[in-house]
């Protein structure tokens, strides 16, 4: 089974839809309810990094009998130091952003933290590209 969905970068009304939907779907699947924290954690920190810091970008999550993959990319302005972004606490995001309660730099740590394997694909002025695996 797949599904997309598209995230549009700066509307913080609409971050968390993905991750939502994704949770109703596992659920119906009987996915067990750790799992699925683990899961919905993982993607809804990948959506808010894309609201905050990209134009646009699109969730694709795949189901399958062994895993659950989820790939997000965005068009956007890609990560400088992938390194330096998995560090706890780093942040690039804006003022405006902080101030609406994001931006804590622990995105990237979280989902690295939520997920069995996590890829980073980056492009400086292009975009990023992640990809998550959680195993049933």
């Amino acid at each position: 089974m797949d599904f997309k969905y598209e995230i549009e970068g700066g509307n913080f009304s609409k971050a968390g839809t993905a991750s939502s939907e994704v949770k109703k779907i596992l659920k119906q699947l009987n996915v067990d309810p750790k799992l699925i924290k683990r899961i919905v954690v993982a993607l809804y920190e990948a959506e808010v990094n894309v609201v905050a810091h990209a134009y646009e970008g699109n969730v694709t999550v795949k189901i399958a009998s062994d895993k659950i993959q989820i790939i997000i990319s965005d068009m956007g302005p890609g990560i400088p130091d992938v390194d330096q972004a998995m560090t706890a606490g780093f942040s690039t995001a804006s003022k405006e952003v902080r101030e609406m309660g994001f931006g804590a730099g622990m995105g990237l740590p979280n989902i690295k933290k939520n997920t069995d394997e996590m890829r980073i694909k980056t492009q400086v002025g292009k975009g990023t590209e992640l990809e998550l695996i959680n195993y049933l």
